[in-house]
């Protein structure tokens, strides 16, 4: 069983390769509709894999950016699948500057941040309004980095900078099961189910709802391991 489960993770690596560089070319070609070229890819690698979403919840329109926890490269998968409008997600610089992975953050725009200089928050500051304008939504793992177990990382102080400086509005999202599903680490894929959870949207106004949030997302969590 282990062997299969590499044997189906070598042979998604090789189709997620092709489909990506398809992905760039397409979006190179249609750059106004790179969000509707990402939903159906998005939804195509849940269906090649065998994945199957179950969503609790809803997504408040009033929210200009939504918090995630984060497991797994399907993190993201999942969420430009079903997510209704054209996210704009946050990324370590470093994915950047990979070969490929970088013209899949360029061309539509997504957002880097170089989490080693302090300065860079001007620029990201800058970035954020700008999707903003466009009508976009921010999206941000708040741990800043993959976590192994169950146990959310401590959040960064990211995501309560932008909603402090430019009055952003918060939605949590929660992810189950997409580590078990796809581990990169370990080099296994299997079918599946995935659960998202949509919780209501946070109270920023409290001065502790960053980790307060980090503990609401860390019981639904909990609730449904």
């Amino acid at each position: 069983m282990k062997l299969w489960l590499k044997i189906r993770a070598f042979i998604y690596s090789v189709e997620f390769i092709l489909s990506v560089l398809l992905v760039i070319l397409l979006m190179s070609i249609f750059r106004k509709h790179n969000h509707k070229i990402r939903l159906i890819w998005a939804k195509f690698q849940l269906a090649f894999i065998g994945i199957k979403i179950d969503f609790h919840g809803s997504f408040d329109n009033s929210a200009n950016m939504i918090l995630m926890n984060h497991q797994s490269l399907l993190d993201i998968i999942v969420l430009e699948s079903i997510y209704p409008r054209n996210l704009s997600w946050i990324a370590k610089k470093e994915i950047g500057e990979i070969p490929i992975i970088g013209l899949i953050l360029k061309l539509p725009k997504m957002i880097p941040i170089d989490r080693k200089n302090p300065r860079s928050i001007v620029g990201l500051l800058k970035d954020v309004k700008d999707r903003l304008n466009d009508g976009r939504i921010i999206a941000i793992f708040p741990e800043g980095t993959r976590s192994r177990g169950d146990k959310l990382l401590k959040f960064q102080t990211g995501a309560k900078v932008l909603t402090q400086k430019l009055s952003l509005s918060v939605q949590p999202i929660v992810l189950v099961n997409t580590r078990k599903i796809m581990d990169s680490q370990g080099f296994k894929l299997s079918k599946g189910t995935i659960k998202v959870i949509a919780l209501d949207k946070v109270d920023t106004s409290d001065e502790n709802w960053l980790e307060k949030t980090r503990v609401k997302m860390q019981e639904c969590l909990n609730k449904n391991i």
